[in-house]
């Protein structure tokens, strides 16, 4: 009898263990992130079986002693030997253990968050693990182009530089026909914040746009200088007020030997005064040149914008706001033009074509060929959205880049963004007050532009829309306590 009954605990107990076999799971491609923002680090057990009673550990593989990243253990967090730079960006969906899904949440990436991570599940008869690639990327600040001297041979020296990068650019010179030049010297470093790149190059023309352009998988930025013969003349300018220092220099000391050949210094003072005169002369003249030049330039701006503008406006389509697609929290105009924020929810379905995390709405047509052309007013509002997006593109749980379908620029956290695959960020000379959006389908090409002052804000190139696309206007995500309007511009 004491033998059956030892049989059957063992038994038992055997059984016990089994049930509580599980296997972790993580994804088994690189999970990309993109610095700034938020990601989800994938893991689950398998079948899927509660782990809030277990014990959940996450930790980086490729860091000294795997250093803990998140630790669950005893119904609670225990993070107190946590790595001091992921204090307050970790978090476990409790809600989620109950499903077996014990996936890490991190907001705000950095580039040192790039690495191996490795989630670790234990009960108290069983444990399992997943590793987890995370890599990490970042669009660094616009590339500047400063002048960083001359050769003999009157070769103008100049130097691009451009940091904040993850993983390492490329970075080219171009000229104004889009040849590529080689650059002589090259430098790159890399430390916590991404890369930072310094390429040089020598121009020997005049009259030319030289363009610096970093670019990274779909991201781009470029800046360009234009060598005229000003900068060239710049340099001459240089050179003749050298000239007048030294002979100032020159007169000091005749001054001085005045005294001993005062007859020969003051015929020499007199040559010296007529060539000052001379010098003066020239200088005159090389200032009326550059302001000249400068008049024309902006002259040239103040036609050819307006015409292109007309161009833009032939167009145009009216815009009509679809009340249905809004989020809850947003108020739609009876005749579909306006669209702003209201504090409250309001008494409407949350059906699956509704926006339920940025505050969203569409327009009621699309496009899927030719070119179309729309503005909306954003004056005064202190945070807004606005581009296209696809049919099918997902309205819950998003963000606004072209990589899930939306193509826009936007006014967030007191700096203006194009929100591509991550945030580009724009320097603007003036405050949109009412922005132009010009879709030409065909060739894979959004434009933005400020109406009021006449200026380009951001064009998206070489992009693939596949579907029917539709307008978007938004107010920034979850809320916005500023109550003033958005307005279609149908005038």
């Amino acid at each position: 009898m004491k033998f059956i009954c030892l049989t059957l605990l063992l038994v038992s107990g055997i059984t016990d263990s089994r049930s509580e076999q599980y296997t972790v799971v993580g994804p088994a491609d690189p999970v990309f992130a993109v610095a700034g923002e938020e990601v989800i680090l994938p893991c689950s057990v398998k079948p899927s079986i509660s782990v809030v009673d277990m014990r959940v550990e996450w930790f980086r593989l490729d860091l000294k002693d795997s250093p803990l990243v998140h630790l669950y253990d005893d119904h609670e967090d225990r993070n107190t030997d946590q790595i001091q730079s992921y204090r307050g960006r970790t978090k476990l969906i409790h809600e989620e253990l109950q499903r077996g899904n014990a996936s890490l949440k991190l907001s705000t990436v950095r580039v040192s968050d790039e690495g191996r991570y490795k989630c670790f599940i234990q009960s108290k008869s069983w444990s399992d693990d997943a590793t987890i690639d995370v890599r990490v990327e970042a669009v660094g600040r616009p590339p500047v182009i400063t002048v960083d001297g001359f050769d003999r041979s009157g070769g103008l020296h100049l130097l691009c530089e451009s940091e904040g990068w993850n993983p390492e650019p490329d970075l080219e010179w171009l000229d104004s026909e889009g040849v590529s030049l080689s650059s002589e010297t090259t430098e790159t470093h890399r430390n916590t914040e991404g890369f930072s790149l310094k390429h040089t190059i020598t121009v020997y023309h005049s009259d030319d746009k030289i363009h610096c352009r970093v670019k990274l998988k779909h991201h781009m930025l470029e800046t360009l200088i234009n060598t005229t013969n000003n900068m060239f003349i710049s340099w001459r300018t240089s050179v003749i007020l050298i000239s007048v220092f030294v002979v100032l220099v020159v007169i000091a000391g005749i001054l001085i030997a005045v005294f001993v050949h005062k007859k020969r210094a003051l015929d020499q003072l007199q040559d010296e005064h007529r060539t000052l005169q001379n010098e003066k002369r020239t200088l005159q003249d090389e200032h009326r040149k550059i302001q000249h030049e400068r008049d024309k330039l902006l002259q040239s701006q103040k036609i050819i914008f307006p015409k292109a503008v007309a161009h833009l406006r032939t167009h145009t389509v009216k815009v009509t706001l679809d009340a249905d697609t809004a989020h809850r929290r947003l108020i739609v105009s009876h005749d579909g033009k306006q669209v702003k924020y209201g504090n409250t929810l309001n008494a409407v379905d949350e059906g699956k074509h509704r926006f339920d995390y940025y505050l969203g709405v569409l327009g009621k047509d699309g496009f899927s060929s030719g070119s179309f052309y729309f503005e909306v007013q954003v004056k005064d509002q202190t945070e807004w959205d606005l581009g296209v997006t696809r049919e099918s593109s997902k309205r819950s749980g998003i963000s606004l880049s072209p990589d899930v379908g939306y193509w826009t620029v936007g006014w967030l956290n007191k700096s203006y963004w194009a929100r591509d695959s991550t945030y580009v960020s724009l320097s603007l000379r003036v405050k949109p007050q009412r922005v132009g959006v010009f879709v030409d389908y065909d060739q894979g090409l959004v434009f933005f532009y400020e109406m009021e002052s006449m200026f380009h804000i951001y064009t998206y190139t070489d992009q693939s829309f596949k579907k029917r696309l539709y307008p978007y206007v938004g107010l920034g995500y979850q809320s916005n306590e500023n109550s003033t309007p958005l307005i279609i511009c149908d005038d």
